[in-house]
């Protein structure tokens, strides 16, 4: 009977593997802000100082850049009762950083291993036996072959008035500068600024490529085999009074705060787009703008408000007033026929209609001005027809009343 075929057995997760420094070994650690020692796994490689946990970790939870590098220094020894430890410090040029060992050989390595990445040499004056010697010189050599292949951070695709700027700019960031080079070779120029007596002095080196090789072009040509030597060069032979210039970036450009979520809770980092300045918030108050009316048909606000009633003139009765001709109904708007809705339509008599009016004539009138009163004119001699008519057809309904009642009477 044939079995069931399993799942293939899964295959173990490979573990990290351990980086690869030119030297390790456990290390105490004082920083600027830390109040008392703090004990890591240091591990060097290349111009970085990493600290684990412990020596089984991969990932590092600190590091220190020696690109900044000023010094070492020993600190005096203490009193065995109180601190037992070999201390020594690493000066930067933004900080100091104090370390403590187990011996004054750990120190010595330490010292040696900083010493000869930073200057690409090995150092002669600290107490190693050949054996130590002998490491420190495979570490110089990893570090040369390292940096042929890796651009130093004072290396700035700027022209030369920019290089100038930015040495006079950030005078604290250093004062040696690495460009391309203007002939478009492919070699590169040196850029230095320096003080004579508060008088700044700019200085423009060429460095020439030939094949793999650097060509510093001075009195002595020199050959090197990577820009980072190019920069060594400058620094070693000036007694370390040129530094490489490296742009500070500890500090945040963007401004930015924490601010709670109201719909979770939870905190989150806020960078306002636009940063306002400081001054008295805007007044919710003031004077508003009128609100817009539409002037499209079919809306609400097609409605105009009801017009006053016309003024009626004093002396004269109904029959004799006559409503006033508005204007003539503009050709742009499709309802021009129809009579707007708060005029009341008033039907004329017949006999006013079709009398044919002359020229009217206008009367002064005492009366409320507006953009809706106008003066009323009544002809002269139209007027005095229709009373003419008016009296004869009063005088026709007297003389049937009189014939009514005598034919009423006993």
């Amino acid at each position: 009977m044939a079995t069931a075929l399993g799942p293939p057995p899964r295959a173990p997760k490979p573990k990290g593997a351990q980086p690869s420094h030119y030297h390790e070994s456990y290390l105490e650690k004082k920083g600027p802000r830390d109040l008392d020692y703090r004990k890591f796994w240091a591990g060097l490689q290349g111009l970085t100082l990493y600290f684990y946990n412990s020596n089984r970790d991969v990932q590092h939870v600190e590091k220190l850049d020696l690109g900044t590098f000023v010094k070492l220094k020993d600190e005096p020894l203490r009193e065995i009762h109180r601190d037992p430890g070999t201390h020594f410090s690493l000066v930067l040029r933004n900080q100091e950083v104090k370390f403590k060992v187990e011996s004054l050989e750990s120190r010595e390595m330490w010292k040696g291993f900083i010493l000869t990445v930073v200057e690409l040499q090995v150092p002669s004056n600290l107490t190693l036996l050949p054996g130590h010697l002998y490491m420190l010189a495979e570490a110089l050599a990893k570090e040369e072959a390292r940096r042929a292949l890796v651009t130093p951070p004072c290396f700035l695709k700027v022209s030369r008035l920019e290089a100038q700027l930015l040495l006079e700019r950030y005078p604290d960031c250093g004062n040696l500068l690495l460009r391309p080079s203007g002939d478009g070779g492919g070699g590169v120029s040196v850029t230095t600024r320096q003080l004579l007596n508060g008088t700044p002095v700019v200085r423009h080196y060429k460095v020439n490529l030939e094949g793999p090789r650097y060509i510093i072009d001075v009195e002595e040509p020199f050959s090197c085999g990577s820009l980072d030597a190019v920069v060594n060069y400058f620094v070693s032979n000036t007694n370390k009074a040129l530094v490489p210039f490296l742009l500070d970036e500890d500090y945040e450009k963007v401004l930015g705060y924490v601010d709670s979520n109201k719909e979770n809770g939870e905190s989150v980092w806020v960078a306002p787009s636009v940063p306002t300045a400081p001054g008295p918030p805007p007044t919710t108050g003031g004077s508003k703008k009128p609100p817009v009316v539409s002037t499209k048909p079919g809306g609400a606000s097609d409605k105009l408000p009801p017009l006053p009633p016309m003024p009626r003139p004093p002396d004269q009765d109904d029959e004799n007033y006559v409503i006033p001709i508005g204007d003539a109904s503009d050709p742009k708007y499709e309802n021009g026929d129809v009579a707007p809705p708060c005029r009341p339509v008033t039907a004329k008599p017949k006999k006013l209609a079709e009398a044919k009016f002359p020229k009217p004539l206008t009367v002064p009138k005492s009366e409320p001005k507006g953009p809706l009163n106008r003066k009323m004119a009544f002809p002269a001699t139209g007027l005095a027809d229709v009373r003419a008519e008016l009296e004869e057809k009063l005088q026709r309904r007297r003389a049937l009343e009189q014939q009514a009642g005598h034919s009423g009477g006993p």
